[in-house]
């Protein structure tokens, strides 16, 4: 009982002191002392999450979608004009004369359904058509009228197609893509990075899910198969380096973040700072989930006994590195993720994108 005590007052002792001051956590030795010491992991695997299917390249020709707003310019006059007159012309909103100063041209937006509405046309639907489409479907509605119309139809506003760029770019906010767009183009949007970037930390949103896409391999390597087409609606999302953080977990008394001091932060001032249990807890597996990129990882297992003995380097963290202490001495990894998964589902918004998408995103 006296030896467990001391071991514990001795753990005290050590946490506080590298609270304290940054120091390595060793355990004092007599000067002169010479100790081999060793890494303290006892098992590294690095595991993937599958990368998206090749895609087939979008169509180049651009597609009519609700929103856009539409010129359309004929030489048939009652097209535009629900008196047939040039009166009803200032009433139908005309953006002027045709293209060859010998028809009319009006600006419409493509509504909710799908439509533009043309004052004695009626309304067409336009959307999934591509402007020449449009063009030979009003062509068409106008032979009542005139025998051999011609119609020109130009996309003069591209609204239909948003992309969103948030975070550390220079020129972040909503795009409209009018014409088929790659990751690397659409990055380009932005005009380059702040210095603040964490880029290993960037990430694709599409329909609520993070996609398997590394946004640093493709900038750092030029990697080809991260450079995904997109598509509308998609978000771009490059977080700051600014506020660095692990997660710690399980035995402890204040679970969950914990702020990467400016030098730096390892595994002893991790724990220490997220209060170790009285008791119940396993030092010589404790668990780490590292995020190398946003589809790469490393499962670590720590002998962390060792480094309290002095008998192991102490190990320093990454941002978002996810600690878990065991409760008990536990085999498999699955084990330990089963018990992790409601706790970081409760933080999701804030981990690194790897652990959603290979943890969180079934």
């Amino acid at each position: 009982m006296k030896s467990v005590m001391h071991k514990f007052a001795g753990l005290i002792l050590f946490f506080a002191a590298c609270l304290l001051s940054g120091c390595a956590g060793y355990i004092d030795l007599p000067a002169g002392t010479v100790k081999q010491v060793c890494s303290p992991i006892i098992e590294k695997q690095e595991i993937s999450v599958p990368v998206l299917d090749e895609e087939a390249p979008p169509p180049e020709e651009y597609i009519i979608g609700t929103n856009d707003v539409l010129t359309v310019n004929s030489n048939c006059p009652m097209l535009f004009s629900f008196t047939g007159g040039g009166a009803g012309l200032a009433g139908a909103g005309l953006a002027g004369a045709g293209a060859n100063g010998s028809g009319q041209g009006q600006e419409s937006r493509v509504d909710g359904g799908g439509y533009i509405q043309l004052p004695r046309a009626g309304l067409i639907h336009v959307a999934g058509l591509t402007p020449a489409q449009a063009r030979a479907k009003i062509q068409e509605s106008l032979r009542k009228y005139v025998k051999d119309p011609w119609v020109v139809v130009e996309v003069s506003a591209f609204r239909s197609k948003p992309l969103y760029l948030l975070g550390q770019f220079k020129t972040p906010g909503t795009f409209y893509m009018d014409r088929p767009l790659n990751l690397t183009q659409g990055l380009a949007l932005g005009r380059g990075f702040e210095t603040t970037a964490y880029l290993r930390g960037a990430r694709l949103n599409r329909n609520n899910k993070i996609l398997p896409v590394d946004i640093y391999d493709l900038l750092l390597n030029g990697h080809p198969g991260q450079n995904i087409w997109l598509q509308p609606g998609d978000t771009i999302f490059i977080p700051d380096n600014s506020n660095q953080q692990v997660f710690v977990f399980g035995a402890v008394k204040k679970p969950g973040p914990v702020p990467m001091l400016q030098g730096g932060l390892n595994l002893a001032q991790a724990i220490g700072s997220a209060e170790l249990r009285d008791t119940g807890y396993d030092f010589k597996h404790i668990r780490i989930i590292r995020s190398l990129s946003a589809t790469r990882g490393e499962l670590i297992v720590v002998d962390f006994d060792r480094i309290l003995r002095g008998d192991a380097l102490p190990i320093p963290l990454m941002e978002g590195d996810i600690v878990y202490v065991p409760k008990s001495n536990m085999g498999a990894w699955n084990d330990a993720l089963n018990e992790l998964l409601p706790s970081l589902q409760a933080i999701s918004a804030v981990l690194q994108p790897f652990v959603n998408i290979k943890y969180l995103s079934q």
